[in-house]
């Protein structure tokens, strides 16, 4: 094994080994799960790996080049651990996953076997099965970009450059009233047009339902105050007080990154490129075949 320390090694090699298997759990919000195959609790790196815990590793496949490294984790639901109700939350989808190797006699002396993300996650009877898979699975994401005349980037990431912290494009707020866990209903937010935070995210950041990342369907402004509803019904519990987040929605066109975003030297779209009917035309005799600006020609018709 590469990495591996002398000790270890001989540890190994001895055929009389006490070895044991740890995961570390990061989700996305910042939380740590540490799960153990051995029957007591281990420590290292400032952190604790539970036994008793009901999780386990089936056997991981690992390969050279760029196949990619899997594995699959199963477990027990439970409150103290991984939850029923934070899996149908999406609180574990792409969580960060590493596995060691550990001479539970010496912790000091263990090697990192696996570390990638969680896959599709299934759950029935009281248990849980994930896919775990490894950090090549990131170079089967599609690459280069679309020609297309709405913007491919996603507001707010590295491509699209815009702060969502900029003051005016985001609010926080208690939750005021509550309507299937889907409808928002605000006597007053002003200070935002009509459909501001459409298309954009709420986020709620306490309660319950803290983490949960909804996107916005539709945001009305009438003279009884603003609701706000999201596309899906939040999967977990949110009451009144609770605190969230929303951020500014983009409809993906050239004027609403120029006007409403001032973030035009950003433009991931091609707003400008020649339509599937432009293409095929051919000329006619009752057409101006001048060659003249296509932009002309397009307000003509």
């Amino acid at each position: 094994m590469m990495g591996i320390s002398e000790a270890f090694q001989s540890h190994l090699d001895s055929g009389a080994t006490t070895v044991c298997r740890c995961w570390l759990v990061v989700r996305r919000d910042g939380r740590t799960f540490g799960f153990t195959d051995h029957d007591d609790t281990l420590r290292f790196d400032s952190r604790v790996f539970l036994a008793s815990e009901g999780m386990s590793a089936r056997a991981l496949e690992q390969t050279t080049g760029l196949a990619v490294d899997n594995s699959e984790a199963l477990g027990v639901l439970s409150d103290a651990s991984v939850s029923e109700a934070d899996i149908r939350a999406g609180l574990f989808d792409g969580a960060e996953v590493m596995a060691w190797l550990v001479n539970w006699a010496d912790t000091d002396q263990r090697i990192l076997q696996f570390r990638g993300t969680l896959g599709e996650i299934q759950r029935t009877g009281g248990a849980f099965r994930a896919e775990l898979r490894g950090l090549t699975e990131a170079l089967n994401q599609p690459q280069g970009r679309v020609y297309q005349a709405p913007c491919a980037a996603v507001l707010g990431d590295r491509a699209c450059g815009f702060d969502l912290s900029t003051p005016g494009y985001c609010e926080k707020r208690a939750v005021e009233t509550v309507e299937g866990r889907k409808f928002f209903r605000f006597a007053a937010l002003e200070g935002f047009d009509d459909r501001w935070f459409e298309r954009g995210r709420l986020i709620v950041e306490t309660g319950a339902a803290k983490g949960i990342v909804a996107a916005i369907k539709n945001d009305r402004l009438s003279a009884k105050g603003r609701t706000i509803e999201v596309w899906e019904v939040l999967r977990l519990d949110i009451r009144p007080g609770d605190l969230i987040r929303l951020e500014a929605g983009c409809d993906k066109r050239v004027a609403t990154c120029r006007l409403k975003f001032d973030n035009i030297l950003n433009f991931r779209g091609f707003p400008d490129i020649p339509g599937e009917d432009w293409l095929m035309a051919y000329p006619s005799s009752g057409d101006d075949n001048s060659g003249g600006s296509l932009s002309v020609r397009r307000r003509q018709g």
